[in-house]
């Protein structure tokens, strides 16, 4: 199961194909709010983004019954990525 898709679906615990274009706007949007923080997304996304992006997209999903706790760890996760110089390009200079 290498697909981000399956991954979140399975997170979800989303068995049928019905919800993919929601979930997959979910993903999209995870992405561009990491990146809004200044994360830089490898090519290959590892365990520590995924986890990132599952828990943005059980956050939004539907109307979970912990909201509050996932957008604290949600917001946990995107200030540890945007602080740490593997996930971020704040540590580079230019020439």
């Amino acid at each position: 199961m290498d697909n981000l898709l399956d991954k979140v679906k399975l997170s979800l615990r989303v068995v049928t194909d019905d919800f993919d274009d929601e979930i997959n706007t979910l993903i999209l949007s995870a992405k561009k709010d990491l990146g809004i923080a200044g994360v830089i997304l490898p090519s290959e996304i590892d365990s520590i983004v995924t986890l990132a992006i599952i828990t943005y997209c059980k956050m939004n999903f539907g109307s979970p019954d912990e909201y509050d706790r996932l957008k604290r760890s949600y917001d946990e996760q995107k200030a540890q990525l945007s602080m740490a110089s593997g996930y971020t390009d704040w540590g580079k200079v230019d020439g």
